[in-house]
């Protein structure tokens, strides 16, 4: 399913709130954070030039976010960035003076972080940032966790020393009941989607994926024309959409957002002008993407930002990473996981239809920009799908 979009804000400037938040001056203060943190350094931006050969494009690029801090998701840029904030936004209120990122590990910062606690729904990769942030700076940490996160994805939040909350049914009823036993405990919920009354955290999550659209523009040989983006709540693409709307103005590229077509609800609010809901069906292999209820200010934003919403099947999610783990040509082999390629995977479903591909106004010249969200965060299921250990792909060359 493909659609063009046709909200009244379509093309219009964001909020003033939101460009404070996805602006170039919040961008530059995530990697100022960044540059305290252990582990730090830009991921890398990957040319696929067989890849473009065939799709009939002059480029694609895909930024490689399965080396990100050693979590393996862009998620380590979110939660885990929201959850310092905030400690240092508290600091500064009891001690009565600025705090700066380079007191992360004083001692009284610490005690200080040792009164709170932070607690988030996930699929996997956020809650394992959340945990990871609160365990850095001495925080407390609370993780619900849904039906159906793998044992192995939950192991990987629980090494953080994160409390894990197991709850019944799917991300969105663990949202609900993690805002809910936050309230009655007094804990702070670090979430990566939106409701009414509950925005600024959001922001904060989605400030931190910023990071990576500055990297890439550093990175990229010349600034793109096509961006394919996939979505759950809609976080990470409302963050690449805003950022580069306003660092590129008049000459941001031409911005596809992608949905699982059995979780797809940024592609249904997008129809129907305004948040939708959609009914559970059966689960999706992309599993970070399982998202019933969109994120209210990430709409807000796509709304005005986006020019397109599609979705892919869960064959399309299957097929990209098994063509980047056997790459076209002399292209690097890529690690990604059941969501991480999504992106892609919108890229050539819309090469391969004629009306999706006029529609974009695809052609010999375009250049494409992608992101890896994710690597093999759960290797065995990578195996699985894929026949090839994460090991093994790197031992023929990954990228």
């Amino acid at each position: 399913m493909f659609i063009l979009n046709s909200n009244a804000d379509y093309r219009q400037p964001l909020t003033p709130g939101d460009a404070e938040t996805l602006g170039l001056a919040a961008a530059e203060g995530v990697e100022h954070h960044l540059r305290y943190r252990e582990n730090h350094a830009e991921t890398p931006l990957i040319s696929l030039p067989g890849l473009a050969a065939a799709s009939g494009v002059a480029a694609i690029h895909v930024k490689d976010e399965g080396k990100r801090l050693g979590l393996g998701s862009f998620k380590a840029l979110g939660g885990a960035y929201a959850v310092i904030r905030i400690v240092l936004e508290e600091a500064e209120v009891r001690l009565g003076r600025p705090v700066d990122m380079a007191e992360l590990h004083a001692t009284d910062i610490r005690k200080i972080a040792e009164t709170m606690c932070f607690a988030c729904a996930t699929d996997g990769n956020h809650g394992r940032s959340v945990a990871q942030g609160a365990g850095l700076i001495g925080a407390r940490a609370a993780i619900f966790v849904h039906a159906g996160v793998s044992d192995e994805r939950v192991a990987a939040i629980a090494r953080f020393g994160a409390e894990i909350i197991r709850v019944a049914g799917s991300y969105d009823d663990s949202v609900r009941e993690a805002a809910r036993v936050a309230k009655e405990r007094g804990w702070t919920i670090v979430s990566d989607t939106s409701w009414p009354g509950y925005e600024r955290i959001p922001g904060l999550v989605m400030q931190g994926y910023t990071v990576l659209v500055r990297e890439a523009l550093r990175q990229l040989p010349a600034p793109p024309t096509h961006v394919f983006i996939q979505s759950g709540v809609g976080g990470i693409a409302a963050a690449v959409a805003g950022h580069l709307a306003i660092a590129l103005g008049a000459q941001r590229p031409i911005f596809t957002v992608v949905d699982p077509a059995r979780a797809a609800c940024l592609f249904e609010t997008a129809r129907a002008g305004h948040p939708v809901t959609v009914p559970h069906a059966e689960p999706t292999v992309m599993a970070m993407l399982e998202c019933y209820e969109p994120s209210l200010v990430a709409w807000r934003i796509l709304s005005r930002a986006a020019d397109a919403f599609m979705t892919v099947d869960e064959e399309d999610a299957i097929a990209i990473m098994k063509r980047l783990a056997n790459p076209v040509g002399n292209d690097p082999a890529v690690i990604s996981g059941e969501s991480g390629g999504v992106g892609l995977a919108g890229l050539l479903k819309a090469v391969a239809d004629p009306e999706i591909k006029a529609a974009l106004s695809i052609d010999p010249s375009s250049r494409i920009f992608v992101v890896n969200t994710e690597g093999a965060t759960d290797p065995g299921k990578y195996r699985d799908i894929v026949g090839l250990s994460p090991e093994d792909v790197l031992s023929r060359g990954a990228a």
